[in-house]
């Protein structure tokens, strides 16, 4: 087929560009802006765009089908070219369901914590021999791209979120797929600026239940009660099974599993991780894998990008990055750094970065966030509250809503990287979390040169 895909140059976009070439159609695609790594990788495929920008004379009758990224407006005029003529056009999750309705569709859902469940079964399936395509929110080790697409695989494993699919589609991308075996993490209000109320959000994942394939299997966190009470109460006919968080104990910092064969040590660390490993576990279980061969492979799975990721170490300081941003996915995150270094300091700071974070209104959402800090830092830059349209935040608002001192705000990036360099780093773990980037900042040789001093 020949696809064309307009916004190529967004993570899931780029990746899904890269697969679609592998697969063998001939790929072309158009953006307005294109940053680093998606601007590399398609370069390396020769596929980035010979111009920046929208093209609608590029858009021509000979093209099968057209993919429609997310951060295309709905006025786009490649959009509106390719609807003159007649070109069918699908936002990727509508894609990822046309590619997988004669597969097995496994979909990862949740507030939290649907990359690293994703991530986990990918590792184990690909240490099993499984044969499987796959969609992911991040870079995962052993795995070239974020996307596989194949005609020989049995299943397809889908990161399922919640933010919507596309310009013309303002539902949830995890409503397309329709899976036949899914995980669902946890439910906490996120993405304010699509779903206004907590009421609306959870909402969304009451309609998944009902979009769910009749017979299909949900596991689900029977810990959280919100989460709890949306799967028990569906009407669809699914089969319901639901999952803890399992026994361990932390020894040294590392985190054991206790199995029927002794205590496991794996890698990644926090009880939510341990409750994480539990849902991949039985995801593999109902793909096929039994538990022997989970808990064989599991151990060396490091964790995906930006999840708890070490940036750099020595005998007495860690620095950790993390991708949290959502409230309970910086407690969580915190949490499983406490657990696990009882006896360290913890210097965290957050960036708000999203539209929800950036939010007068959301901000009390965050209180005691980040009470499992030592030193709770803040920081944000004024000019992503203009650019996403919202009131001006002032740092008093964001220091009341944390419940932290004012001096312990701050709204330029290198100015709380420098103050965090100054401090003493004798057993303390350096903690930056964001979905950001920190004004472009490369925090891996901002960690080398805090481990150097």
């Amino acid at each position: 087929m020949k696809i064309h895909l307009i916004a190529i140059g967004g993570s899931a976009m780029h990746n899904l560009a890269l697969a679609l070439q592998q697969a063998g159609h001939t790929v072309s695609g158009s953006d307005d802006e294109i940053f680093e790594p998606s601007l590399s990788r398609l370069k390396n495929a020769s596929l980035l765009p010979p111009e920046i920008g929208w093209f609608p004379d590029r858009i021509s009758a000979d093209l099968d089908l057209v993919i429609l990224g997310m951060h295309a407006r709905a006025d786009n005029p490649e959009l509106a070219r390719a609807r003159e003529l007649g070109i069918q056009v699908l936002s990727y999750p509508e894609y990822l369901y046309e590619h997988s309705k004669n597969k097995t569709r496994v979909v990862i859902a949740g507030s939290h914590g649907k990359t690293t469940v994703t991530s986990m079964v990918m590792h184990v399936c690909r240490a099993a021999g499984l044969d499987f395509d796959y969609l992911v929110g991040a870079q995962v080790k052993g795995f070239d791209t974020m996307v596989r697409l194949s005609n020989s695989a049995e299943f397809m494993l889908i990161e399922g979120d919640e933010y919507p699919a596309s310009a013309l589609q303002l539902v949830p991308k995890f409503h397309f797929y329709r899976p036949n075996i899914t995980a669902i993490t946890g439910i906490a209000w996120d993405h304010a600026n699509v779903f206004p109320t907590e009421e609306v959000y959870v909402e969304q994942f009451r309609k998944y239940m009902q979009q769910c394939e009749p017979g299909a299997s949900v596991i689900y966190f029977a810990e959280d009660d919100k989460l709890k009470n949306v799967v028990e109460s569906t009407q669809n006919f699914v089969k319901k099974v639901p999952y803890f968080t399992p026994p361990y104990e932390v020894r040294s910092g590392v985190f054991h599993l206790l199995t029927e064969d002794g205590l496991l040590p794996v890698s990644v660390i926090g009880r939510h991780n341990m409750a994480n490993l539990e849902a991949a576990r039985w995801v593999c279980q109902l793909m096929g894998i039994q538990e022997r061969e989970f808990y064989e492979a599991i151990t060396s799975f490091e964790g995906a990008a930006k999840r708890l990721q070490l940036l750099g170490s020595n005998h007495h300081t860690q620095v950790y990055l993390d991708f949290a941003h959502a409230p309970s996915k910086v407690k969580a995150t915190l949490d499983a750094i406490k657990e696990s270094f009882p006896e360290k300091k913890i210097i965290a700071v957050l960036e708000l970065h999203t539209y929800s974070s950036l939010s007068k209104s959301f901000l009390p959402n965050y209180a005691h966030a980040l009470d499992a800090a030592d030193v709770p830092m803040v920081y944000f830059n004024p000019k992503a509250v203009a650019h996403k349209r919202l009131p001006e935040l002032k740092r008093e608002d964001v220091a009341e809503a944390f419940g932290i001192a004012v001096s312990n705000f701050y709204s330029d990036a290198s100015e709380v990287l420098e103050k965090l360099k100054s401090m003493e780093i004798s057993d303390t773990i350096f903690l930056i979390m964001t979905s950001g980037n920190f004004d472009g900042v490369d925090l891996k040789r901002w960690a080398d040169q805090l481990l150097d001093r």
